[in-house]
């Protein structure tokens, strides 16, 4: 993996494939899913992360399909990309106490020590 973010489409990518391998459609509908409708890529977006994926081998090619005339293109998660999603989903857990501390401190505001009346 490479020292870059991991983008949210590429993370949603790969969370898309932890259970089963999957088509291009398949991912499209279970990104949509897991982001709440949120994020919804279009094919050039989810090809070029799929290429780029597959480049840092985070993600492989399953195998071929043809379902009512038409080649469906599996990919699978590889054990690279198990590891490379289970490190940036600690590090987005890690960022999300920081803020929920943060705002959780601010709420109640600072603490008075020996303050004055």
């Amino acid at each position: 993996m490479s020292e870059r973010a991991m983008t949210e489409p590429a993370f949603l990518v790969l969370t898309a494939l932890v259970d089963e391998p999957r088509h291009g459609y398949g991912i499209v509908r279970e990104v949509e899913e897991l982001s709440g409708g949120r994020v919804r890529l279009k094919v050039g977006t989810l090809y070029g992360v799929l290429d780029r994926l597959a480049a840092e081998e985070l993600v492989a090619f399953d195998r071929e399909e043809v379902q009512q005339g038409r080649l469906r293109r599996y990919y699978r998660l590889t054990d690279e990309g198990t590891r490379a999603l289970e490190a940036e989903a600690v590090r987005l857990a890690e960022n999300a106490r920081a803020a929920t501390d943060r705002l959780r401190a601010r709420r109640t505001g600072p603490s008075v020590v020996g303050g004055t009346a």
